[in-house]
């Protein structure tokens, strides 16, 4: 069956998958997934960049065939007991990562790679990061990171009128970022302002795959709430599966060519924002769309099943059915969630 068809059945009802009558085993499967990646952002925890915690980096142009551990030695004959953070970069660059060091002791690294790589002075460069500039970047950081949750916030609220959309858009959106972020750490690709603007960029992909959703799922609930024919729940499930081709062909297109500058950013250039910002929105895209359909919907259901007008709704249905039952798979409840229809 292709998924032209199976997208047509989906979304007039002949066909539908309970999302959210399963909702508490994609709850289970996202709790354990999110409560893991909240470990690894504590062990081992996320690797910053210099951009964020300062220090000096090095670059050495064409050392790379001699190997990373000579880059090591050349720093610890200049600065005892440092550890510096060595990587390929490209084809044949090599950078050196280190605390903060001095003008003075700058320079003497620069002379102490260039020997021991056998490079001219010139092809060795450095720069550094003071603590308080990485700070800077940091502070921006989260300050950008919480503007946009309370812009993204007040904008739902009043696009949908409900605070209970605004608050599962939000509550997957956390899932979201928290998850990404595990995976970073887990992988230990350095955290760099690259990797912020990846994350944002994901955030802005899961809110908008989260708000189709939504949008399809406030006129079925609208028309339930008018023609009494669907449950609450019923109505949002119908949105769902009316969505969820779109959202996976959305989602194969967008991570194909973010795979392949992954691929090409890590294997092929080495280190670099390339590298940082195509794992965050390669893990991002995947999870924001998962998380539109397994998390963000299923938690609408549950913020509103208390409301006396949802409460009203589902017992009106229940005795409209329990009057005049219809046969097994008939009507536009079958399949549906909350009714016990499977796919």
């Amino acid at each position: 069956m292709g998924m032209a068809k199976l997208g047509n059945q989906l979304y007039t009802g002949e066909r539908s998958f309970d999302f959210v009558g399963r909702r508490k085993r994609s709850y289970l499967v996202s709790g354990v997934v999110f409560l893991l990646s909240l470990v690894l952002l504590v062990v081992p925890g996320l690797t910053f960049g210099i951009e964020f915690e300062g220090g000096s980096e090095f670059r050495v142009s064409g050392g790379a065939a001699a190997g990373e551990l000579v880059a090591a030695d050349a720093v610890q004959e200049v600065v005892p007991g440092t550890a510096p953070q060595v990587t390929t970069v490209g084809q044949g660059d090599v950078r050196v990562q280190t605390v903060e060091l001095d003008t003075a002791q700058l320079d003497e690294v620069r002379a102490s790679l260039a020997q021991a790589y056998d490079v001219p002075v010139s092809d060795v460069t450095s720069t550094s990061i003071g603590p308080s500039w990485g700070a800077n970047v940091t502070r921006q950081a989260l300050t950008a990171l919480v503007v946009f949750f309370a812009i993204v916030s007040l904008v739902m609220a009043v696009y949908f009128r409900a605070l209970a959309m605004a608050g599962a858009a939000m509550l997957a959106l956390v899932h979201d970022l928290v998850i990404s972020a595990g995976i970073y750490a887990l992988v230990g690709f350095e955290v760099t302002p690259a990797t912020v603007i990846g994350f944002l960029t994901i955030l802005g992909y899961s809110l908008y795959d989260t708000v189709v959703v939504f949008d399809k799922a406030r006129e079925n609930t609208d028309a339930a709430f008018r023609d009494r024919d669907r449950t609450f729940a019923e109505a949002a499930n119908l949105a769902i599966n009316q969505t969820v081709v779109r959202s996976v062909n959305t989602t194969v297109v967008a991570i194909l060519p973010v795979a392949a500058i992954l691929f090409i950013g890590d294997f092929l250039l080495g280190a670099g924002t390339l590298r940082d910002i195509s794992l965050a929105l390669f893990v991002g895209t995947i999870v924001g769309a998962a998380s539109s359909v397994f998390i963000a919907t299923p938690l609408l259901v549950d913020l509103r099943r208390r409301e006396r007008g949802v409460r009203a709704l589902d017992a009106e249905v229940a005795e409209r059915r329990a009057a005049a039952p219809e046969p097994v798979g008939a009507g536009p409840a079958s399949g549906a969630a909350g009714a016990g229809g499977t796919a």
